[in-house]
């Protein structure tokens, strides 16, 4: 034959544009769920596991040490406890500490976390592969009502050095109330790091203690009014509790026996938590979905080649004439067998291609959003070889299941197909 095997299958598919366009269609929606799933599951990991690095403890209230882990580093529900500050002191005096960085969680701006904390936060937080925090622009916060900004808070809002903010008492776009006699102004913009720090507004411990002067039972106190900020200034701001610490040792061999005696010898009872545990436990609790969001992105690949299959047996009865008149032409039932399954290995291939071409446009559209609200940034989502596996896998599934219908097609007759039924 004059034309190759695939040449000619491209131009019967062609001639059957539309059903052809549907299997494309389907094949590639199937194989985007199941790309998506995968890159989503594996991208989240390694932007979870990329958020904090260097801090061997983390601790705060008992309370489970996935909830510790969420909202102390994830900024992701609440505390349902805090630690005393004696309790904090006496953690930051063990000899076997290193140093610790006090956070304090509660308040926010404009649906942006606000964390209190101490200049050792910028010296000892790190994230990824032991990389420290560093400014973008201006300084780290230095007076009373200084603040630092994560890079997309400033970047959405559009805020720039001296711009004052004024914090939200609660979480949400809408707090219960804005603590507006109090202001802060913007002294420092960090460089983005893909973590939840981006997200987050950095004020001093002292700052978080100021603006709830007057806030004491948990709502505004009509003669807190009367306080004024040089007043504020000249009262002890040292808090009375903290939502939880970091916590490094100086020797890291140390690191279980630690825990333990902080879990169970101090004066107030805490949780120590070791990161890289809490985070193994986390994703051991989302296995069984992973597994099954899997299996479900599997079976919709599976019906997707079925649509191939599908299509092209009920085309057979149409193209009875077609076939013969190949077989007239001097094709043999080689060349049948192979059109036809050819025909399905291009839909299987256009298909899977387009497919992975389609993820890769949705996670484009996606990371800066899923980055901007929940502070998690999807690594590794780009091309890669699961693509390749995943194209090639479909790709020769569909030349399998074209052989049904190839066979289909060649126990009928030649007389069969030029035969006119009335």
């Amino acid at each position: 034959m004059g034309v190759s095997i695939f040449g000619l299958a491209w131009r019967s598919l062609m001639n059957r544009k539309v059903s052809a366009f549907l299997t494309i269609f389907a094949i590639a929606l199937s194989v985007a769920l199941f790309l998506g799933v995968e890159k989503a599951r594996n991208a989240a990991k390694s932007g979870f596991d990329n958020t904090i690095s260097g801090t061997e403890l983390i601790v705060g209230a008992p309370s489970g040490q996935i909830n510790l882990l969420l909202y102390s580093v994830f900024r992701l529900g609440n505390a349902t406890a805090e630690i005393s500050w004696g309790a904090y002191e006496e953690l930051n005096a063990r000899d076997d500490v290193a140093w610790t960085v006090p956070i304090s969680l509660g308040d926010s701006h404009r649906g942006y976390r606000v964390l209190g904390t101490n200049l050792g936060y910028f010296d000892h937080y790190k994230y990824g592969q032991g990389q420290s925090l560093l400014l973008a622009e201006g300084q780290e916060f230095d007076d009373l009502f200084d603040a630092v900004l994560g890079a997309d808070v400033a970047k959405s809002l559009g805020y720039e050095l001296d711009t004052p903010i004024v914090i939200t008492h609660g979480l949400g776009a809408r707090g219960f109330s804005d603590h507006d006699d109090r202001p802060f102004r913007v002294v420092g913009i960090l460089r983005p790091t893909g973590t939840p720090v981006d997200q987050t507004i950095h004020i001093s411990l002292e700052a978080m203690t100021a603006i709830h002067v007057g806030w004491e039972t948990g709502t505004r106190n009509p003669l807190a009014d009367g306080i004024t900020e040089e007043m504020v200034r000249s009262f002890d701001l040292t808090p009375k509790t903290v939502t939880a610490a970091f916590v490094g040792l100086k020797n890291r061999a140390t690191i279980l026996r630690t825990r333990r005696a902080i879990n169970t010898q101090m004066s107030q009872p805490l949780l120590a938590i070791i990161p890289g545990q809490a985070l193994a436990e986390l994703w051991q609790v989302m296995g069984t979905a992973e597994r099954v969001l899997l299996a479900i992105s599997a079976f919709v690949i599976a019906v997707g080649l079925v649509s191939i299959l599908t299509s092209i047996l009920t085309s057979l009865n149409e193209r009875r004439r077609e076939m013969s008149i190949l077989r007239a032409t001097g094709a043999r039932p080689l060349h049948i067998f192979t059109l036809l399954v050819a025909e399905a290995a291009v839909l299987g291939f256009i298909g899977a291609i387009l497919g992975a071409v389609l993820i890769q446009a949705i996670f484009a559209i996606a990371a800066p959003i899923l980055s901007a609200q929940y502070g998690v940034a999807l690594i590794g989502t780009g091309p890669g070889l699961v693509d390749l596996y995943t194209i090639g896998v479909v790709t020769i599934a569909a030349f399998i299941l074209g052989i049904w219908p190839a066979l289909t097609a060649l126990r009928r007759s030649l007389a069969d197909g030029l035969t006119v039924k009335l």
